[in-house]
């Protein structure tokens, strides 16, 4: 009889009063982006956090003196996606607020944000920026939760 494979998508929180269940379907959502942009997800550690914390991991890691809502530290070889998501709840709360949507949905935007980032997509440029916001866009509006 064979095994239930492990799901690759793993939600953590290095929040004391901060949870993430994947009751919504978030992993599969994203399984599905995976599909589309025909890439293998060998493992993605979502990992939330505050301001403070990722503010550490990006003066330690990228030498940047900013607030940031993610940091994505990609460890795959070619199409098969491993990576380590970091996200600061604080700045999700603190966009949706001043963006007037859903935090949650636009915590979803970010997720699918630095999945976009590990299938090779980059947003440096007003034009990498449109076709990001896009691709967002698009597999947002996929969302059945």
């Amino acid at each position: 009889m064979p095994s239930e494979v492990e799901n690759p998508i793993l939600f953590h929180s290095e929040l004391p009063d901060f949870s993430f269940d994947d009751d919504t379907g978030v992993s599969g959502w994203i399984t599905h982006a995976s599909t589309e942009e025909k890439v293998t997800i060998a493992g993605l550690n979502y990992i939330f956090c505050s301001d403070e914390y990722l503010l550490d991991i990006n003066i330690k890691h990228l030498n940047h003196n900013y607030l940031t809502d993610i940091i994505t530290f990609p460890y795959q070889e070619g199409k098969v996606l491993e990576s380590d998501i970091f996200i600061s709840v604080d700045r999700v709360k603190d966009n949706a607020a001043e963006l007037k949507i859903d935090w949650f949905d636009e915590l979803c935007r970010v997720m699918i944000h630095g999945f976009l980032h590990l299938c090779g997509y980059k947003d440096k440029t007003d034009d990498e920026q449109a076709v990001m916001r896009k691709k967002e866009d698009y597999y947002l509006s996929l969302r059945s939760f």
